[in-house]
């Protein structure tokens, strides 16, 4: 995908595929040019696996249309650029993985391969006729690197037919054609084209910054977070996102120290007195290694020494533990998993609700309305919004009666909610992994994630495998358990907070 050496610009190869990733992340275009591939992660499945729906739904799309594609030598870009550039000038409807080349005066060689060149009116070299370049995409929205990627071919494409074209367009994911404006984006595009090049001719290394996010299933991630971890960077704080950064850079806060020492009158003007707050209280939490109260009040966190949230999480009888599996491409939700804690008969059971088949999601969920409704009473406990918009697709999916479904969204309870609302702690993020992890619950299967669930139920539609299936059954269980594991904390550590702010303001009273 890359090349370059350290002999100089002859080298070097600016693609649209680097500069979608350099729009990422700098670090990552660096370290693929520079550095020794076989210091890389191994991919994971779950990459494997959008790359393989990203060509499934590339091909599906060239499937339902004629299209013509140059014919060249794998790797010869001067001959692919000649044949698609006949292609043209023959003036074929759709050209599918075409290559546009130029070569800069100082030697670069640019190089992008739009998924499609339609045909439009207008004029140009090769007649009455024009073209504009296509991308197809997996995601969802017409990110910004998307938009970068294809006002780069249209620039390509300017040089072939002697015209920019009007516009160029990306086919998003269950999503209407989306129009690139040129106008905008072909002027951030030369000017992403040009910071990459000097970053690449510097020759060093841009600066670790982990965001989680992006960084998750970067091939370099282990590297990278290896040097943030050497360093203690500030990355590493939730909510110390890379804009923020910059900020707190430009007041000379650059370490967690710093800025668990900083007030908030030095930060507020540049993030808000909110974000100010957070920040401050989350390199205290992490610099003292213990969790404290998240405070929403006052300038100081130092002068709101009393506990004053309102927060309380409820408690019964019987409680449920909620989390969900799906398969996003499938648009399916494959498991339902509850946890039914029974403090009258102190037992603990899990349900897994599993479709052996997409086409059983209907059954799933028919099981489920059929379990909660045994405890019309039992709170249902869950760690973020997911499982509340899902219980509304699948309410509206499969026609479940207006108010069985407000009845039931009133049983449930977002654990997480209640945490960033209540209490600061000293993790990387507010992930049910990372909060429960640093509380003592731990995964039986340590190295299985939700996304790599995704990629065992497609295993499992392929082979039956009662093995595979066997994970994806536990590893929804911990994720219950976690969510009851942390409720329970949580509840411990907001009795313990007011407690000892009740000490605290008797002892000041005296």
């Amino acid at each position: 995908m890359v090349q370059a050496e350290s002999s100089g610009l002859e080298a070097m190869l600016i693609t649209d595929d680097l500069l979608l990733y350099y729009k990422r992340c700098q670090r990552r275009v660096f370290l693929d040019v520079y550095s020794d591939p076989a210091e890389r992660d191994p991919e994971q499945d779950f990459l494997l696996k959008l790359r393989q729906d990203s060509w499934a739904y590339r091909q599906a799309i060239f499937d339902a249309l004629p299209h013509q594609s140059p014919k060249y030598p794998r790797g010869d870009w001067e001959a692919g650029a000649q044949a698609t550039l006949k292609l043209m000038q023959q003036g074929v409807e759709q050209i599918s993985q075409g290559v546009l080349l130029r070569q800069t005066p100082e030697g670069i060689t640019l190089l992008s391969r739009p998924d499609l060149l339609v045909k439009q009116p207008g004029s140009s070299h090769f007649g009455d006729w024009m073209y504009a370049p296509t991308h197809i995409k997996l995601g969802k929205r017409p990110k910004p690197e998307y938009q970068i990627v294809a006002a780069f071919a249209a620039h390509l494409l300017a040089e072939a037919q002697g015209v920019l074209p009007n516009t160029a367009q990306l086919i998003l994911r269950r999503q209407d054609a989306y129009s690139v404006s040129l106008e905008r984006w072909v002027p951030l595009m030369q000017e992403v084209v040009s910071d990459c090049i000097g970053t690449l001719l510097q020759q060093q290394e841009p600066e670790v910054f982990i965001s989680r996010q992006k960084c998750s299933l970067c091939h370099w991630y282990s590297r990278c977070y290896a040097i943030a971890k050497s360093q203690q960077h500030i990355s590493l704080l939730p909510g110390v996102t890379p804009s923020r950064y910059r900020d707190l850079q430009a007041l000379g806060v650059t370490t967690v120290e710093s800025l668990a020492q900083s007030t908030i009158s030095l930060l507020e003007p540049a993030v808000g007195n909110e974000v100010a707050l957070d920040l401050v209280q989350q390199a205290q939490s992490n610099v003292q290694n213990r969790a404290i109260v998240r405070h929403r009040d006052g300038e100081e966190t130092q002068t709101t020494p009393f506990f004053t949230s309102t927060e309380t999480l409820p408690t019964a009888s019987v409680e449920l533990y909620f989390d969900i599996e799906a398969e996003p491409e499938l648009n399916l939700d494959y498991l339902l998993g509850v946890l039914v804690i029974d403090y009258r008969t102190d037992t603990e059971t899990f349900y897994p609700l599993f479709a052996q088949y997409p086409s059983d999601e209907a059954l799933i969920w028919e099981q489920f309305l059929d379990l909660v409704s045994l405890y019309p009473d039992a709170p249902i406990f869950h760690f973020s919004d997911y499982e509340v918009e899902t219980i509304k697709r699948l309410a509206k999916l499969y026609q479940t009666p207006q108010p069985q479904l407000q009845r039931l969204l009133s049983q449930f309870v977002d654990v997480h909610g209640y945490v960033m609302n209540t209490a600061t702690l000293p993790v990387e993020s507010y992930s049910l992994k990372h909060l429960a992890r640093w509380i003592g619950f731990e995964w039986r299967d340590a190295g299985v994630t939700g996304s790599q669930c995704v990629c065992l139920y497609n295993q499992w539609l392929k082979t039956s495998d009662r093995s595979v299936l066997d994970v994806i059954l536990r590893y929804n269980e911990d994720d219950c358990r976690a969510t009851y594991y942390l409720k329970n904390w949580l509840v411990n550590f907001m009795q313990d907070s007011v407690q000892n702010s009740t000490k605290s303001y008797a002892k000041i009273s005296e």
